[in-house]
């Protein structure tokens, strides 16, 4: 059984700003950890926007976590994101859920960035996120691990969706995002290259093939 976890956050900036400021999110200083994205497939279906991402994500095991490895697999997080955005009902939907290393730890998130029942101009998220692991044995503190990274992620996801609205819509404000290149970073999407080509082509045949069993 997966371990589940939940948080609503609110952002004191109205939706169609924050909806913007999600497709704008990277880079930032708080996901130097996302390597690159890679629109999928895209469509307009019932005047809602569909969209089928890749993101590659470098991924830092602690030392224990190192020993379910072969030596030298790279250690790169494929992940998929589907969303789904609804002008109407003012809601942005993302689903994500990584595409490797899911026997060590399979996880599943789900994102609402709707209207706040408190205030209309403000923005309520609303993250979910399962944890699941196939190492008997190890299951429980894996889950463990698995959610209290997640809770340090979301936080860090959130400062960072925070600098971007302040750095598009919060006139008169200077913020301070560092975005030159680092030669590290270069290395490492040079590295993470292969295993992104690698993950496209299994994202868009899942792609294919839930559009598939949409028809």
């Amino acid at each position: 059984m997966a371990r589940y976890h939940s948080k609503t956050t609110v952002l004191q900036n109205d939706w169609d700003q924050v909806a913007s400021a999600v497709w704008q999110r990277y880079p930032n200083p708080h996901s130097k950890h996302v390597l690159s994205e890679d629109v999928i497939s895209r469509k307009i279906e019932d005047n809602k926007l569909h969209s089928f991402r890749l993101l590659t994500k470098t991924n830092h095991l602690p030392k224990w976590g190192e020993r379910f490895l072969p030596t030298g697999t790279p250690k790169f997080a494929s992940i998929v994101e589907e969303s789904v955005v609804d002008p109407v009902a003012k809601t942005f939907t993302t689903f994500t859920w990584n595409l490797n290393f899911t026997r060590i730890m399979h996880v599943r998130e789900k994102v609402v960035y709707s209207v706040s029942p408190e205030n209309n101009d403000w923005t309520q998220i609303h993250r979910e996120a399962w944890v699941s692991s196939g190492m008997y044995g190890f299951i429980r503190a894996i889950q463990h691990f698995g959610v209290d990274r997640y809770k340090k992620n979301a936080e860090k996801a959130n400062m960072g969706l925070r600098l971007v609205l302040d750095k598009l819509f919060n006139k008169g404000q200077e913020v301070a995002t560092e975005q030159k290149p680092v030669e590290k970073k270069g290395l490492l999407k040079e590295k993470a290259k292969v295993a992104k080509e690698a993950a496209i082509q299994v994202a868009q045949q899942k792609a294919q093939q839930k559009q598939g069993t949409l028809m």
